[in-house]
């Protein structure tokens, strides 16, 4: 027990150092690549900082099986140049009973950092968008809610804001949709229902409509008129209500659910978020597999000779598995395989084959 102790607590630390040294990294490349972004628009260095340091939660998140591999390659190498290792089993522990305690740290940092970390880079990448597109005068023009979806269009004239109950996948054809469009000053000026409203080039055309000017004065329903079909110009282009969804990860994992089954009552395709939801659950597991394959090339003594070949073979593994994650995370996406085969299925096989490889070593 005072052994497992002690290689937990060693494999943490070691993590802890590793990712300080990506933390300081990244914050510097972060700091540059929003002065370099910023430097055509009117941002004071306060928003450059603040952009940077709400960009680098998201960073960090993303490199976690970077810094998992890279930590477990030290541990493992330094253990091996103090010949601990070779004490550990004069003692009568095995290499892979010894290899335990960092596995559960890893499931451990894996578990935080979906039920934890995963919110507050959530919460960040979120408000990073919001300062971003103030400083570069844009903005989410789409948001989705338990009552249907909203759009918002318009000039320095007037704006639109557009409600419906649902709509396709790309969001140009809406049923039930309402458009009330208000003054500079934000008075209402007109109100239109329509059945169905599909978004052509410059325009939104709608059929099945009732539209009521809304002025100061008088009784709107009596100046009410009835069309079979009519067209509103709109600003709007697919491409802008697609970006408008946000990203997964500016969603935090515990509200993922909610959100899936309000893009799939309002008509939107969610499997990019379902995708999304089952990786981010295979996170941990995704953690242990670095570790196992870190430990595959490095659980040995350095006088067997080629650490060097063997450091290389860990890392071009494990970053083969992490291609191969994002490549299953595209498939998975595009509908090509089933979102929880997307997500599970890397880290698993990744499992099996550093298993495979410890088993060789060890027992031949």
């Amino acid at each position: 027990m005072i052994l497992d102790r002690y290689f937990a607590r060693r494999f943490f630390w070691t993590f802890a150092g590793v990712f300080g040294v990506f933390f300081l990294i990244l914050a510097f490349i972060g700091l540059v690549e929003q002065l370099r972004r910023l430097s055509n628009f009117d941002a004071s260095f306060a928003d450059v900082l603040r952009l940077s340091a709400l960009s680098l939660p998201e960073a960090l998140y993303g490199i976690l099986p970077l810094v998992m591999i890279i930590a477990t390659i030290t541990l493992f190498l330094g253990l091996a140049r103090s010949s601990e290792m070779v004490v550990t089993r004069a003692a009568g522990r095995g290499a892979l009973r010894a290899m335990v305690p960092p596995l559960i740290v890893a499931l451990m940092i894996g578990i935080f950092a979906v039920a934890i970390l995963n919110p507050i880079v959530a919460a960040t990448s979120k408000q990073f968008e919001v300062q971003n597109d103030a400083i570069r005068g844009e903005g989410s023009v789409l948001s989705i809610g338990a009552t249907g979806l909203w759009l918002r269009q318009g000039n320095e004239d007037s704006q639109t804001v557009i409600h419906a109950e649902s709509a396709n996948l790309n969001g140009t054809e809406m049923r039930d949709a309402t458009f009330t469009t208000f003054s500079p000053d934000g008075v209402p000026t007109r109100r239109i229902t329509a059945e169905t409203a599909e978004l052509q080039e410059g325009e939104w055309v709608l059929t099945n409509v009732k539209s009521w000017p809304l002025f100061r004065d008088g009784v709107p329903e009596a100046s009410a008129t009835y069309h079979e079909t009519l067209t509103v110009p709109s600003t709007l282009t697919p491409d802008q209500i697609r970006d408008s969804f946000g990203t997964p990860s500016s969603i935090p994992i515990w509200d993922l659910p909610a959100f899936i089954q309000r893009l799939q009552k309002a008509g939107f395709s969610a499997q990019r978020h379902q995708v999304w939801f089952q990786m981010e659950l295979a996170l941990p597991l995704f953690l242990v597999s670095m570790v196992l394959i870190g430990a595959a090339f490095t659980l040995r003594h350095q006088r067997g000779g080629r650490t060097g070949l063997m450091v290389m073979l860990a890392i071009m593994l494990s970053f083969g598995i992490y291609f191969l994650r994002n490549f299953s995370q595209i498939l998975g996406e595009n509908g090509q395989i089933p979102a929880v085969l997307a997500a599970w299925a890397p880290p698993l096989a990744a499992i099996g084959l550093a298993m495979g490889l410890l088993l060789h070593n060890e027992d031949g």
